[in-house]
């Protein structure tokens, strides 16, 4: 290497750098702007997910083919560095070399190794999106991909032509350590390339790698594939707080008290601008997300790429049809009213985006606005009112009580073990009454020293939330918790998973903090514990569905399925369960919104999935939402002939019972 090569390398690299600099501080300066975020705490725990998400691998691999190819261009990239590292050294450095540490022998074996596991990846990611063709690749930028797919390609083919042309020009013997440069130097030397030609061939060879290493970083602050370095601080900065707690809006400092609303980019956190420009367009959240399977408009990956370019288009890098504000602007409004904010969008993209909060941000603004879904509006003018979704007066709250074989306790008048927190649709809803005195009874069987708040409950304010209403959420909550810290008990048991992720989660930002356990959870002990003998028992298979709230948001996976199996029934779980399981379509005040024009409900494709495991009549439930949700499903579908839709409760009632 000349003085001259030495100087023309280094011109390359720092004018590369530059640029690549210049590209990616366009794109990343709007995050000095943005508001402040702390999350910096628990850095083990932070690194941990790391590793296990990058290094392990452990996302991606949900989806397996996607997730096999990435690894294998993951590991192939890392080993294949130590040649970009031998390139660049004895290019910047004059008589650098990796030989002395195994350059020409395992670490020269691993590169040729991994030079072919790199084109196998990159093959199966070619076949994939140009012949598979995902639909989950919908929306996704395709020219980026082919892109990169060419300049990894021609950083690896100008790596081994070198090395080939180098065997080549020392005589063309076969080098162990090289089998496919060697195999490469054996055709050159066929087609006369040898002594004074393979040399400069392999100075050519040297200078276009060069050369496809720089274009590349120049290329990638631009490109979705930004991710290599994007992907690890935008795990480790993950929230660690309790999925079902939404952060809570910014105040404004200038009329403090007040919530700020997001209508620029500015006004969301850096973590929230970090995310867009983080997203791969992988698409895993658009293939789970149930409100772009029933054709509403929302895809929850082109919901971020379209911040993405909204935010570039502001900075002046897009010449887009973006517009301020960003809720009815950027985002359109029918998008935002679509999500059931399910969070199965989260809980599988690789890089930790956080889709449901930004969406739960700009439906503040629309509410703020007065912009809300026409039947949403009435039912949140009924929360201000009643305090509950039905428009009854609260002195109605507690009238199924009167079905009940005994007096139930009132707990704010005596103190109780067990206050039952019942919630709107167990309470007022005649298709979900019968299971709510169906749970009093087997309580009261099992001798639980329990009582309710009769018309002192409101509504938790769960979804409340999540429309995006924040006062209203606010108003509701502290009436709740007034009522609790007035009464004396140990422990909150809910009937709705979305009651128990408010009262869990949401409230420990109000300073409250309760112990609350969902009715499956508290069968189960009773069943467990023997204080409900089982008489009769099934050996039925059925099937069992999820509830978001229950399960992807508090971890509430086990206690239900242990209390299906103890009364004898076989359980048959259909393919996407447990954290994977699939949205009713009732969260994020979607039960109060209007669906005609939705393609197929979610809970409709969710019975289908059920049908077709070929050997289940019953469809097994724990939410009073998904009581009502997959009741109208199956009459809608017309398959009340061939699936029932059942409540834990009626299980374990016709468990106890003297008959069937």
């Amino acid at each position: 290497m000349t003085v001259s090569h030495t100087l023309v390398i280094w011109c390359l690299t720092i004018g590369a750098l530059i640029i690549a600099g210049w590209r990616a501080w366009y794109r990343f300066r709007p995050l000095l702007h943005a508001q402040p975020l702390n999350r910096t705490d628990q850095p083990w725990v932070r690194l941990k997910g790391v590793f296990g998400d990058v290094g392990l691998h452990r996302r991606l691999l949900k989806f397996s083919y996607s997730g096999v190819l990435h690894l294998m261009i993951f590991i192939s990239f890392l080993v294949l560095f130590t040649a970009i590292i031998q390139a660049f050294g004895s290019g910047l450095f004059p008589g650098f070399s990796l030989e002395p540490i195994g350059g020409e022998t395992w670490i020269a074996l691993l590169q040729e190794i991994f030079a072919g596991v790199m084109f196998l990846g990159v093959g199966m990611a070619v076949w994939q999106r140009y012949v598979k063709k995902p639909e989950r690749f919908k929306g996704s930028k395709k020219s980026d991909a082919t892109i990169i797919y060419v300049l990894i390609i021609a950083i690896v083919v100008t790596m081994l032509f070198e090395f080939g042309s180098q065997i080549a020009f020392k005589g063309g013997q076969y080098n162990q350590f090289r089998p496919i440069s060697s195999f490469i130097a054996s055709i050159l030397v066929n087609f006369g390339v040898i002594d004074s030609i393979a040399q400069t061939t392999a100075v050519f060879f040297y200078w276009a790698h060069v050369l496809a290493i720089l274009a590349f970083l120049i290329y990638i602050p631009g490109s979705k594939h930004r991710h290599m370095f994007t992907v690890m601080p935008n795990i480790f900065f993950r929230p660690l707080t309790p999925k079902g707690a939404l952060p809570a809006p910014p105040v404004d400092l200038v009329e403090e008290g007040k919530s700020k609303t997001v209508e620029k980019f500015e006004d969301f956190t850096w973590k929230d601008l970090f995310d867009t420009l983080s997203c791969t367009e992988c698409g895993r959240c658009q293939h789970v997300c149930p409100a772009h399977a029933s054709g509403s408009p929302l895809s929850p990956k082109t919901l971020i790429m379209d911040l993405r370019d909204g935010l570039l288009t502001d900075e002046g890098l897009m010449d887009a049809a973006y517009s301020l504000p960003i809720a009815g602007g950027t985002i359109k409004e029918e998008t935002l009213w679509s999500c059931t904010t399910c969070r199965a969008c989260m809980e599988v993209c690789p890089v930790h985006i956080e889709h449901v909060p930004k969406i739960v941000q700009l439906r503040r603004s629309l509410v703020e606005r007065g912009e809300i879904e026409p039947m949403l509006q009435t039912t949140l003018t009924s929360f201000q009112s009643h305090g509950n979704s039905f428009g009854k007066p609260a002195k109605q709250r507690a009238r199924w009580t009167k079905g009940l074989s005994f007096k139930i306790k009132d707990a704010r008048k005596q103190a109780v073990d067990i206050l039952w927190f019942v919630g709107d649709f167990a309470s007022f809803d005649p298709r979900v009454q019968k299971l709510t005195l169906a749970l009093g009874e087997l309580l009261h069987k099992a001798g639980v020293d329990f009582g309710i708040l009769f018309d002192g409950e409101h509504n938790s304010g769960n979804d409340v939330r999540r429309t995006g209403d924040e006062g209203l959420f606010e108003m509701l909550a502290h009436h709740n918790i007034n009522e609790l810290d007035s009464c004396e008990f140990n422990r909150i048991l809910t009937s709705d998973p979305h009651t128990l992720n408010a009262l869990g989660s949401e409230y420990r930002s109000l300073g409250a903090n309760y112990k609350v356990v969902h009715y499956s959870q508290f069968l189960w002990e009773l069943v467990n514990e023997g204080k409900l003998k089982i008489k009769n028992t099934s050996s039925n298979t059925v099937t069992y569905h999820d509830p978001c709230y229950l399960g992807r948001y508090n971890g509430g996976f086990d206690s239900p399925r242990n209390l299906i199996t103890s009364l004898g029934y076989q359980l048959h779980d259909m393919g996407r369960c447990r954290e994977n399981s699939f949205c009713c379509g009732a969260g994020g005040g979607r039960i109060w919104m209007d669906d005609s024009g939705m393609e197929e409900r979610p809970s409709e494709n969710r019975i289908k999935e059920a049908l077709a495991l070929g050997d289940v009549d019953q469809f097994i439930v724990a939410c009073p939402k998904d009581v009502v949700m997959y009741n109208a499903a199956v009459q809608t579908l017309g398959m009340e002939e061939k699936i029932i839709v059942r409540d834990l409760t009626e299980l374990v009632t016709a468990a106890i019972d003297d008959s069937p």
